[in-house]
């Protein structure tokens, strides 16, 4: 019992610290810029990095627009599978517990958006790429911590694994012990 709290205590702190900076910064906005209006504090920015104040009813990137509803219920598919999930896995396997934090706060940031105003605030803008936030940060963050981690697990089990040793050492012998007979016959 004590290793389940534990690790929920991990999973929610991390969340939690991602969900109100996803929405503080989010709110700051709403407060600060009218929707469509564009700041930046150096002129020579503004062509690449700027803040703008969006409205998306589509996914993270404003792909999909006017699915906000379908996006809700993902949303809360997806937490409530990280929640039941998260003690289930390794604490040696930081990479995937580290995503799974990042990807629920995520989601809860962009859920709690839907909620409340019927759609996401996005606000950071980089050149040409679709305007985004701090949620959507997190949650592709997370999908990129989470595909190191499965390559990396899976580099070392290839690297670390006798049986895998054993088979490419098996082939290679045989290579040797067949190219040998064809030498000597």
């Amino acid at each position: 019992m004590k290793r389940l709290f534990q690790d929920y205590v991990y999973l929610f702190t991390l969340a939690a610290v991602i969900l109100l900076f996803d929405q503080w910064t989010k709110e700051l906005v709403r407060r600060t810029l009218q929707v469509g209006e564009v700041w930046s504090p150096w002129e020579a920015l503004t062509p690449y990095v700027r803040i703008v104040h969006w409205k998306n009813s589509g996914a993270a990137f404003g792909i999909l627009q006017g699915f906000g509803g379908l996006f809700m219920v993902l949303a809360i598919v997806v937490a409530l599978m990280i929640v039941f999930y998260f003690p289930k896995v390794p604490r040696r396997d930081w990479s995937l517990r580290l995503a799974l934090g990042l990807q629920l706060g995520g989601a809860v940031g962009n859920l709690i958006d839907r909620l409340r105003h019927g759609y996401v605030t996005d606000f950071i803008s980089v050149g040409t790429f679709p305007v985004f936030n701090i949620a959507d940060s997190s949650i592709s963050i997370g999908v990129a911590i989470l595909a190191l981690g499965l390559w990396l697990k899976d580099r070392q089990e290839r690297k670390g694994s006798p049986q895998e040793g054993n088979k490419l050492r098996d082939s290679e012998e045989l290579g040797q012990v067949s190219s040998e007979g064809q030498q000597g016959g």
